[in-house]
């Protein structure tokens, strides 16, 4: 970031962190029904007017950009794809000055259809959710039958240019625990990056468990079996994936230990949800009110006062491991990822 945003400005939390990696939810609904992560007849979602239109979004995303110094955007949704106006939000995100790093996480559907657009818009990467390879894995986790078209997003992908393009993937017991080296042989032949992430406490039904999670070591476990892992020399800083090298690199494997390998102390993240509450965990249960201020006709400068506020009270950690932890009330479809 330049030097042309003082420190006291940013968004510092008690604790010195500086949230520079804003995550924007454009929406709560999605077009899968992973089992982790809402029930098979799905959700009641937003109502309409209660989310933020493209103009709000994209006037948060100026105010977080130039006056409290974000440096990167990433959108999520639910599924930001359903977004209709996504590739113009895309496109005014990359106008603003200092211009942002600009990643999207999604499902993958229809990315065949928008990749380019995107691209064009000024999209710099992409994150494509995919826990398995394998049609009926894939059916009985999302209870939908599209892995070809999640593959067919990922090519597309590619083919506009949005790399590195990463997949990321969810182990579930009785589902797909046995498939993680499969998986990693599948994305190093098209030469997408692999991240596994732990399940963690978001899901709607809040039927998440320690016990009933693959963790960390799990995976790499299961994955040294077949290849051979060491540590990447690169300094991770704030990145929330450890990356090892495949037989010696240069390709890669992510492991991202949310609950078993916590990495608040170095976190530089904040989230803001489709009805415009700001939340700096996401595990948190307390969020604060941007859209009130927005449609109360605040000006930008007491806006960014509120945000810098809200980030002041960034806790220390997610706390999982407290015997006091509360899953939050919304679930990952609802807050963003």
């Amino acid at each position: 970031m330049p030097a042309s945003a003082p420190t006291q400005l940013r968004l510092l939390d008690s604790y010195g962190r500086v949230g520079t990696d804003l995550r924007v939810s454009l929406t709560d609904r999605c077009n899968l029904r992973c089992s982790y992560c809402m029930p098979a007849e799905g959700l009641d979602w937003l109502p309409t007017p209660e989310v933020l239109t493209d103009d709000e979004v994209v006037r948060l995303l100026t105010i977080a950009v130039e006056r409290l110094g974000v440096e990167q955007v990433r959108f999520t949704g639910g599924e930001p794809l359903i977004r209709r106006g996504f590739p113009g939000i895309v496109a005014r995100t990359a106008a603003l000055s200092p211009r942002p790093r600009i990643a999207v996480t999604t499902n993958g559907l229809g990315l065949d259809k928008v990749a380019p657009a995107l691209a064009a818009a000024g999209l710099d990467r992409v994150n494509v959710s995919l826990d398995t390879v394998r049609a009926d894995t894939f059916a009985a986790i999302t209870r939908r039958n599209r892995l070809a078209d999640v593959v067919k997003g990922l090519e597309a992908a590619k083919a506009a240019g949005l790399a590195p393009v990463k997949v990321n993937a969810v182990l579930l017991r009785g589902h797909n625990e046995d498939q993680a080296p499969e998986l990693l042989q599948w994305c190093l032949e098209r030469g997408f990056e692999l991240r596994f992430i732990e399940q963690m406490p978001l899901d709607a039904q809040h039927g998440w468990s320690r016990e009933a999670m693959i963790t960390a070591d799990e995976i790499l476990a299961s994955l040294k079996l077949v290849f051979d892992l060491t540590p990447h020399p690169d300094e991770r800083g704030s990145a929330p994936a450890e990356l090892f090298l495949v037989n010696g690199g240069p390709a890669t494997v992510g492991v991202i230990g949310s609950v078993t390998r916590p990495f608040c102390g170095d976190c530089d993240r904040v989230r803001l949800t489709a009805d415009g509450q700001i939340r700096n965990c996401l595990f948190a249960r307390e969020e604060s009110d941007l859209r009130t201020a927005l449609r109360g006709g605040a000006d930008n400068d007491e806006i960014a006062d509120r945000w810098r506020a809200a980030m002041w009270t960034k806790r220390p950690g997610h706390g999982i491991d407290d015997p006091s932890f509360l899953q939050p009330s919304r679930p990952m479809s609802a807050i963003g990822g």
